[in-house]
């Protein structure tokens, strides 16, 4: 996968994850937290456009600081449908050829 298409499967990633959170869904939301952290792991391999890679780092610091504090309260949820957003609008970005 290019870093656009990773970008975009982890902010669907991080709706889903949301969303369980919401629901109270603690199996599904650490399944699709590992998926994402395999995402991510990959997306840091591949070069990416400076003005990507800032709002990158920003959001592998703050999903790390909600992943290790999850509280899978409305404010927790509400941060990963926040980034969810920001990585789908910023997806286009990722793509180093552009």
């Amino acid at each position: 996968m290019d870093a656009k298409d990773l970008t975009l499967n982890i902010a669907v990633n991080l709706g889903r994850i949301g969303r369980w959170a919401c629901e109270g869904k603690q199996k599904r939301l650490n399944q699709f937290l590992d998926e994402t952290e395999t995402y991510i792991s990959q997306l840091e391999k591949l070069p990416k456009p400076l003005r990507f890679q800032k709002t990158f780092d920003i959001f592998v610091k703050v999903f790390t600081d909600l992943r290790c504090n999850m509280s899978l309260d409305s404010t927790w949820a509400e941060t990963m449908f926040t980034w969810a957003n920001i990585l789908t609008h910023r997806a286009s970005l990722a793509d180093s050829t552009k």
